[in-house]
């Protein structure tokens, strides 16, 4: 019986403390707007600090081809990766066929030069690389949004026209997600 009795006190504790905690207070306009701006910074100022140490991927959610056209995308296989002094590009689309990556899409890796760092008036960063491999030789151009990791990439290769625009975030590369197929 006395068993029974310290177990309706405990249950009725948890209940009690159960009950105190889901009275919390929920969050103005204000405040959530202030918070989020504080995450934004936060992921920007990770994302530059990437870009300084040349260490970041570019995860892309949405493809701009030549002509205007725009494709969404998994961001896990389409993103633009420097490390060091090596580069990775690679698309990937959503269709039946594989491609030559295994993911319907292309894997160019390569070395770059040229790495140019700059930062604008209104706090935007550009950064141009040309990138040099077996499958690529081209200009990539990424653009960093101040105020949050969002970002730009333009692949402007150096022997065609055949320019695409990847739209998506800056990520430190030991945070990437991505998945990388085979290269040419």
């Amino acid at each position: 019986m006395k068993n029974l009795t310290w177990m309706m006190a405990m249950f009725l504790l948890m209940l009690a403390g159960s009950a105190a905690a889901q009275e919390e207070k929920e969050l103005t306009k204000v405040e959530k707007k202030a918070l989020q701006e504080r995450i934004d910074k936060y992921l920007h100022d990770e994302a530059e600090e990437a870009l300084n140490n040349r260490a970041f991927t570019l995860e892309a959610d949405q493809v701009i081809f030549k002509y205007g056209q725009t494709a969404h995308v998994t961001a896990n296989t389409n993103f633009v990766s420097v490390k060091d002094d090596h580069a990775v590009v690679q698309t990937a689309f959503n269709i039946p066929v594989s491609g030559p990556n295994g993911l319907g899409g292309v894997t160019v890796e390569g070395i770059f030069s040229d790495y140019e760092l700059k930062k604008d008036k209104k706090g935007n960063i550009s950064l141009s690389i040309n990138v040099m491999g077996t499958g690529i030789s081209a200009r990539v151009d990424i653009t960093l949004y101040e105020g949050s990791n969002k970002a730009t990439v333009s692949i402007t290769p150096n022997f065609n026209s055949n320019r695409m625009t990847l739209n998506g975030v800056i990520v430190p590369i030991e945070k990437s997600s991505v998945f990388k197929g085979r290269s040419l």
